[in-house]
Parts: C-alpha cells; structure tokens; sequence
C-alpha cells in the first residue's frame, strides 16, 4: 500500500507538469507516522521520523516524488536556467593550469583541457620546461561514475609509487588504490573503507594509512608494505574515544610522520620515525582538555608547534624532540589577542606569519638574523589573501602568495622577502566578458542586538546599484566550526550583480573572521549569536536601504544550512526566499544518535543533549524542532541521499514539517541528488546547473530573467 500510495504521488506531480502554471501543483505529502522520544523527563514527537530509513522503497519513491515536484514548479524557469548555467560555464577558464609546486625533485601541477570536467594531476621532472607526466587523468577514470571524487594522494619519496583514494559515491568511504609511476600499471592491492590520509616512509614500501569506523570517523592507523595482501596490514595506534578523529602529516623535511588525534576543543599528537618502518609511535604532550596543537616542522633537535596553550588566539613554539612536552614549549612568534595566527612558513633566513586581523588576513615577514618585520600591503576593503611556498627548498627567499576579493579574480604573486619585490605569475581568467571595473565592493560593520559589530562584505555592479531599497540582496553566512568565510571572487555570482543584485556575507560569530573568540562566541551555549548576528546584518541592510524585506533573499549550506532554518523560525517575515543547502535541521535527535556519522564528534561544537542544559538550550534553536504555524518564505533546500555528513532525512523531515505549519502560500521545495553526497555534483561544470537552479528560483520570485 505504501508503494502504491507513493506512485500515485509520483504520477500526480508528473502530470501537473504539464500544465503551464505552478500555482496548481500540489508539493509531495508524506504520511505520519508518530515516534515518541523521551528525554530528561520530557516527550518528543517526530511524525517524519520514518524517512530516516533508506532501505524503505516508500521513502526513495517520496524522495523521487520531491524531485519531480522540484522539476514541475521550476519547469517555466528553465530557460532562464538554461541561460544562466551557460554564463557561468562560459566564465570557467576552459584550459586551466595551476602554478606549479616543486617537491622532492619535481614540479607538481593540476591542469583542465576544454571541456573537461575533472583535472588531471601532473608533474615535471627538475625543470618547469621539461616533457609532462600526468599522473591521474580524472577524466578517464571517472568515466561510468556520477560522483567521482579524489579524496587523497600521495607520492613515495622515491617518487616512483602514488597512493589515491577513490570515492565513487560521495560517501567519504574511499577505496586506496597504488600507481606505479613509471610504468602506469595499478599494483593488485585495494585497500576499502580509508579516509584518504596518507604517509610514506622513507623506504618507500611501507605505507601509512587511517581507516573509518561504521560511522564515518576516521579512527584507525594502518600500516601496508607495498605488494603484500592488505589483509596481512598492521594496527599502529587506534582512537577509542569516539569524540576523536585520526589524521596524518609528514614534517618538511620527512623525517617525522605526525598522527593527530582531533576533537572540536582537543588534539593529541604523537610521531612515528620516517627512517624506521619498525618504529614505534610516541606521544609527544598528552591531550588536555581545550587544548590544540600541531606540531609540523623540525629545526635540528626540535619540534616546531602551532598551539593555543596560554595563547587563545594561537602561537608558534619549539620543543625538544627528546622531551617535547608543554612543559618545555618556548615562544616563537608570540600570542595576539587581536590578531588570529593562521599560518607559518619557516625558511632558512626568515619566518613569514599570516594573521586574521579585524577580519582581514595580514602577512608579516620577519627577519630571523635580526628579528626586524614588515607587513605585505593590500589595499582593498574586503580582501582575502593567503601565502604558500613554491618550493620545498628551506633556503628559499621567496614565497608566492594568492590575492582575491569579491571583484578581484584570484591572482597569483611570487614575493621577495629580502626586496619586496612582487612579480604577477597569474591571474583566474573569467570569460564572458567580465570587467572588474564594472563592479564595486565594500566592508561595512551591521550591529548586533549586545551591541557587538559584524563586519559585512558587499558586492555589486557599478550603474545597477542604487541604495534606495530597490535592489534584490542575497545574504550568506555558514557561522559555525570556526571556519572563516572569506571574500572571495565567486564567478558564478556575476550572473546575479549583472541582473540588479547585491551580494553580502555576513561574518556571523560562530566563525573565525574577529580571532578565536569570535568562534566560542558563537558555538554551544552562545549558538543563538550565530543566528541573531545573521537577523541584524540583515535588518541592518534593509535599514540601510541596500535592500527592502520583499527582495531579501538568504542562503547557506551544511551547518550554514541549519542557520537558515534557525532564523526564519526567529523571523519568519524578514526574507523573501531562503536556499538551505544540504542543511542539518534535526540537530536533537541526531545528536542522541551515536552511530550517525559526525555525531559524536561534535558534543563540543552543538552541545551533547544527554546533558540536560545542553538538551534545554539545543531544543531552544534546533530547526526541526522550533517549526510553528507561520507565513514562511519560499524555501529551496537541497540533500544528498549518499551524505554521511548531513543526512538526507534531516532536510527531507523539515520540509514536510515547514509545509504542514505554512501559514502561507510560498512554495517550500526539496532537491535531492539520488547519487550524491554532501558535495554534491563533482563535475565542475555539472555542479553549475545546481547553481542556476537557485539563481532561478530567486529571479522567479522577483520576476527577473
């Protein structure tokens, strides 16, 4: 019966598509089916609790049926898909090639061929003129597969064997295949179930590898010898806590094969001997609560440390190899509590250090001979900057980094510590007749409800604008994990600033753009900062006329996904149209769910609900569990059926439940890719229809094309 009942749904959305208006169409309804949670004394209903099971025909069919509705009320839209996913494809650089990267001997590059939807990965020997070798062709080996992803490579120092990991699904459940360089041939082992996190040792037969656990979670470090069976491997260390993941790292100069044991607050590090497969792996300082450290170089007898111990805002250290803990860590490059340290390079001659200040990223040169510094200049508002080495040689005087804002296509700068001297090596090429003077961008402070100022990054095109309210806005936001959202040139975003829209980011607490107190100013008990940083930014361009409430649109994806979700149930009435991507919504009932990927990973961002504070305030927010009667705003929100991060069912339940409390007559829609996971399309022109689909859906609803 329920096979035949989701048919029916299926048939009947189908035949609305026939019709040439929406208004008709009736959205997929899924049956209740009542489950009683229990918590702290309290009962919760979920009457969508029964989607959650994908091995049940009559949930993929209502999937199905979701898509098909998706296709019926966008179907007048697809021309202006159409148009829309052809600009944005006509503004990707078609023959693309990255700037190399020497290691161990060879120059390392990516490069895309017309049309091409996945790179190829290649290398030159010695000189940047000498004859190519591609290493991976992408393109042939994702042939037959929807998704294909490469999750992680890694060459043997003797440069003669790659490891990958491939995921056909988007699942994160890699399988690790060997290549042998020099003859093309794959070696017959395939080691199942990796998470793509490799290391060599210096014998370049024994191979480091880290496994996944049923849910996902990185957890156990392997070790392979090339050519034997995987199933004769060896366990060198497993992570028991279940709040921990596993990752690896090789030092500079491959002496030192680091293995991280991480948590939201919590990391733990030990190091094996590069030099000796038998070796046994030692705990360099361990795990305390709230603190973080990496240690990722070596100077003679010392490790070098990046660490938030005494130093919110992080700092660099060295410690004796032969006795590395807390105890004997001395300063480097000293705590900021206004700036946040994000990145190190240490050469022979100087140490270049990348802040995060004011929300801006700020890179200083330091002289090691006589301690003396200069900061790069940049000059725009709202600008994201960001250093790398082109060369692994330690002597090096030079460092390359990459310059990008909401106007600046990226572009690539070789800089000269000893001259300040900078040299443009690339620049991102847009087609489609993009001109970067035709468009303007800008940082601006929205106050929040406690008085606290949110820097905003704007964009639009010169001549479209007019600050009278009478342009559309999309706001984006993500706010969560401490991960910073910077300004950065987006080409797709073009097809929107040319048809009359701003685009704005809102830096919400919950990330890192202010330093690390941004960020636990925004997570566990201080959640709701992230959702009312997002409520004022927005009020606050309405106020100030950038926008009216009528053409508001709002987007976010993953965790920036259930930021939608938490703010029009706090403002139903602020935004035209909301676009919740791959959103996390349900935060409660999976969170007392341990055997779904992530959870138990994340007690320390969200909260754990088994505590009854924690349970309190999460009910307080959770998306899911905070849908009222309302006049909501058109809805678009997007899932994975293959996502082990955010399951399909969360945004799949919410739907349903936003749709039963609509008040109103907004359409409220769900797209879910049937052969994806939380990235969604790996294709980089493929991934741009999902695009135009969102583009469309808020043109359609301000009547633009």
């Amino acid at each position: 019966m329920k096979r035949i009942l989701a048919v029916i749904i299926i048939m009947f959305v189908f035949s609305c598509k026939e019709k040439n208006t929406s208004t008709d169409i009736q959205p997929p309804k899924a049956r209740k089916e009542t489950k009683v949670f229990t918590e702290h004394g309290k009962q919760r209903n979920d009457d969508y609790y029964w989607l959650s099971n994908p091995k049940d025909t009559s949930v993929i069919a209502h999937l199905k049926a979701e898509n098909a509705n998706v296709e019926a009320m966008m179907k007048h839209t697809e021309g202006t898909q159409k148009k829309l996913y052809d600009e944005m494809v006509e503004r990707i650089e078609q023959r693309y090639e990255s700037l190399p990267t020497k290691q161990n001997g060879y120059w390392y590059y990516t490069r895309y061929t017309e049309k091409s939807q996945y790179p190829m990965y290649c290398r030159k020997k010695g000189l940047t003129n000498a004859p190519e070798q591609i290493m991976m062709d992408v393109n042939t080996l994702a042939e037959g597969h929807q998704i294909y992803l490469v999750r992680g490579r890694s060459v043997s120092r003797d440069n003669n064997w790659m490891a990958f990991a491939e995921d056909t699904t988007g699942n994160r459940r890699c399988n690790t295949y060997f290549k042998n360089l020099n003859t093309g041939a794959l070696s017959k082992e395939i080691i199942p179930n990796t998470s793509g996190s490799y290391a060599w040792s210096n014998d370049n037969k024994t191979f480091y590898y880290i496994v996944n656990d049923q849910a996902v979670r990185p957890y156990k470090l392997m070790k392979h010898i090339l050519g034997n069976d995987a199933l004769t491997d060896q366990e060198i260390y497993m992570e028991k806590d279940s709040t921990f993941t596993l990752n690896l790292s090789t030092s500079k100069d491959n002496r030192y094969i680091f293995i991280y044991s991480s948590s939201t607050t919590t990391t733990e590090a030990r190091y094996l001997d590069a030099n000796n497969p038998t070796a046994a792996a030692v705990l360099i300082q361990p795990r305390q609560r709230d603190l973080l450290y990496y240690p990722n170089y070596v100077e003679g007898n010392n490790f070098v440390i990046y660490h938030n111990h005494q130093a919110k805002n992080f700092k660099l250290s060295q410690t004796p190899i032969a006795n590395p803990g807390i105890n004997n860590w001395t300063d480097i490059i000293p705590h900021q509590d206004s700036a946040l340290l994000e990145n190190v390079e240490i050469l022979q001659h100087y140490i270049v250090a990348q802040h995060k200040f004011k929300g801006l990223n700020r890179i200083t040169v330091i002289n090691r001979k006589d301690n003396s510094s200069y900061i790069i200049p940049f000059s725009e508002d709202a600008y994201v900057a960001n250093m790398d080495m082109p060369t692994d040689d330690f002597s090096s005087d030079s460092i390359r980094y990459s310059y990008t804002s909401l106007t600046t296509p990226t572009s690539d700068y070789g800089f000269n510590l000893a001259t300040k001297q900078k040299v443009a090596l690339k620049q991102q090429k847009v087609g489609g007749g993009f001109k970067q003077s035709d468009y303007e961008t800008k940082r601006i402070w929205a106050p929040a409800t406690d008085g606290t100022e949110v820097p905003v990054s704007i964009v639009y095109k010169k001549g479209l604008f007019k600050k009278d309210g009478s342009n559309p806005l999309l706001l984006y936001a993500y706010g969560s994990y401490g991960i910073s959202t910077d300004p950065s040139f987006n080409s797709s975003v073009i097809s929107l600033l040319d048809r009359g829209f701003v685009f704005a980011i809102a830096h919400v607490r919950g990330g890192q753009e202010m330093g690390r107190y941004w960020y636990e100013d925004g997570k566990l008990l201080k959640k709701k900062n992230t959702f009312t940083d997002f409520i004022d930014c927005a009020l606050f361009l309405v106020k100030e006329k950038y926008t009216s409430s009528d053409k508001l649109f709002a987007n976010g994806g993953s965790a920036g996904g259930m930021l939608m979700g938490a703010v029009i149930n706090m403002q139903p009435g602020l935004f035209r149209g909301i676009i919740a991507e791959v959103p996390w919504m349900d935060v409660v009932t999976d969170s007392f769910d341990p055997n779904l990927p992530l959870v138990t990973l994340e007690y320390d961002e969200w909260g754990d609900p088994r505590d009854k504070n924690a349970y309190d305030y999460m009910m307080s927010w959770s998306p899911y569990d905070n849908v009222t009667k309302a006049n909501y705003p058109a809805i678009l929100a997007t899932g994975g059926l293959n996502d082990t991060q955010v399951p399909y069912f969360s945004p799949a339940k919410w739907v349903q439940k936003v749709r039963e409390n609509n008040t109103g007559n907004n359409p409220v829609l769900f797209k879910c890719n049937m052969g994806a996971g939380h990235g969604g399309e790996s294709g980089r022109f493929e991934r741009q229809k999902l695009t135009a689909l969102k583009y469309a859906f808020m043109l359609d609803l301000i009547n633009k094309k």
